[in-house]
């Protein structure tokens, strides 16, 4: 057999090498250098294992058993695991603050501030006047009250941190009057009554979908009534025969019974964007100022910081959530607070804000910039995709994303690319966007109306020579 085998240019399982020769072979030197022997040795016998299977099913060709081509395989291999999972990606979706692409991206001053955290040891709890422990939200507070209005201020790990903490500190085993359309879901199937739940308060429903009256509050209020609370209506608007309630006619209701409001304001944006010719939405002053007692917010929005969860409002309640035992489980690390103190510095020079914010400059992004970008690289994409695709630069609209602003749209332009065939075109689409997110930096766009769309707000300038280079050749 072991003739035939050899006849046929194959080889037995008795000509497989062994592990310390292969180890000891020129060609692995490399691969240990760079990964160890321990990986290396583990990755070798996995190959072995595999070659010897092959052999005893009917054989493996000679060439495959070269230390070079066993080094080959075992190098890749490891590459590929070392490759880190977290990776950096071109986002063409046209969805700004993409949650699954990240969200905002931090300002140059927010980057080196982390690395600086990452790098050395800081006075994360460590009072510098008095050499005494610290409070590692004295770090952000200070900036927080002047930034919005607030007394005072904390910070957790996210929005949704943020809310529970202020429930089960405040309403613990108590009632918490909310519209009812106002029981929002978000991403991740994070829902209000789930997380009132969760927080030990009970929900008390008034209103319909889609109105809600003052006297519906007032009417609800009991003896267990610990707050009446407002929730953004994060992803989506309801629109026509509609009513509801401001912040500050609930302010008031609950002021005259001697009870907080409170306010999940989700995206959270700190200064009026119209300014910037961006959509209205409510700051956080305006909500402080129209009578809310504490407002939630997320980092990670159109604050343009990092992953966060704040709360403001009065001194008295935010010093009972910082209490709470939940407020050490959700707390953040150093480089969250290391990145969120210069991004809530930009804010005290708001004239800069739009060139030095990122998430602000994206937003704002004009199509003077976006429209002759798509004009240069109409025909770098279309050489990498083919004959079979046509690519257009055409006009389109981009969205802010992460419930902020859900219906309201900002001109853009970009890329469609279509199937160029006969037959239908999903395959092909299917095919060249698996392709692109296959690239070193894999680009992600979105397939709608029979084609892929690169919406081209994301890219910017000093990113494009980079991103045309990796289109040089054509498509696999």
């Amino acid at each position: 057999m072991a003739d035939q085998l050899s006849g046929a240019g194959l080889a037995a399982a008795s000509d497989i090498p062994s592990l310390d020769r292969l180890l000891n072979a020129d060609a692995l030197q490399p691969a240990l250098a760079t990964h160890g022997r321990t990986q290396v040795v583990a990755a070798l016998r996995r190959d072995l294992d595999a070659l010897r299977k092959r052999a005893l099913d009917g054989g493996v060709p000679r060439h495959e058993l070269d230390a070079a081509a066993v080094a080959a395989r075992t190098s890749a291999a490891l590459d590929e695991a070392a490759r880190p999972r977290l990776r950096a990606v071109y986002n063409l979706t046209g969805t700004v603050l993409h949650t699954n692409l990240g969200r905002a991206l931090l300002p140059d001053e927010a980057v080196a501030s982390v690395l600086r955290a990452l790098t050395t040891p800081a006075n994360l709890e460590f009072d510098l006047d008095t050499g005494g422990r610290g409070d590692r939200d004295d770090l952000i507070d200070d900036l927080l009250c002047e930034l919005t209005g607030a007394e005072a201020a904390t910070v957790v790990n996210n929005n949704a941190a943020a809310v529970l903490l202020m429930l089960n500190a405040l309403a613990d085993r108590r009632e918490v009057v909310v519209s009812r359309g106002e029981l929002v879901e978000i991403g991740g199937a994070f829902r209000i009554p789930d997380i009132m739940k969760r927080a030990g308060a009970r929900l008390v429903e008034v209103g319909t979908t889609n109105r809600t009256h003052a006297a519906d509050y007032e009417n609800a209020i009991g003896l267990r009534t610990a707050m009446l609370m407002k929730v953004h209506c994060s992803n989506y608007a309801v629109t026509g025969f509609t009513k509801s309630v401001s912040v500050a006619e609930v302010a008031a209701l609950a002021h005259a019974r001697g009870l907080p409001a409170t306010v999940d304001l989700g995206s959270g944006t700190l200064v009026d964007l119209t300014q910037f010719g961006l959509p209205k939405e409510d700051t956080v002053r305006e909500t402080i100022a129209a009578g809310a007692d504490l407002v939630t917010f997320s980092g990670d929005k159109l604050l343009g910081g990092p992953q966060a969860g704040l709360l403001v409002g009065r001194a008295d309640l935010i010093r009972k959530i910082k209490k709470n035992p939940l407020k050490r489980a959700l707390r953040v690390s150093k480089l969250t607070l290391a990145a969120l103190e210069p991004v809530l510095q930009l804010y005290r020079a708001p004239e800069f804000l739009a060139q030095r914010l990122t998430t602000l400059r994206l937003l704002t992004r004009p199509l003077r910039d976006i429209q002759p970008q798509a004009e240069r690289l109409r025909g770098v994409l279309a050489h990498a995709a083919g004959p079979g695709y046509a690519v257009e630069a055409v006009p389109m609209f981009s969205q802010i994303g992460s419930g902020a602003l859900p219906i309201d749209q900002l001109p853009s332009y970009g890329l469609a690319v279509r199937h160029a065939g006969t037959g239908r075109p999903g395959r092909h689409l299917d095919r060249l966007e698996t392709l692109l997110r296959k690239l070193p930096v894999p680009v992600i766009g979105r397939i709608a109306d029979d084609a892929l769309w690169l919406d081209l707000r994301c890219l910017e300038d000093r990113d494009e020579a980079a991103f045309a280079a990796q289109l040089a050749e054509p498509l696999a």
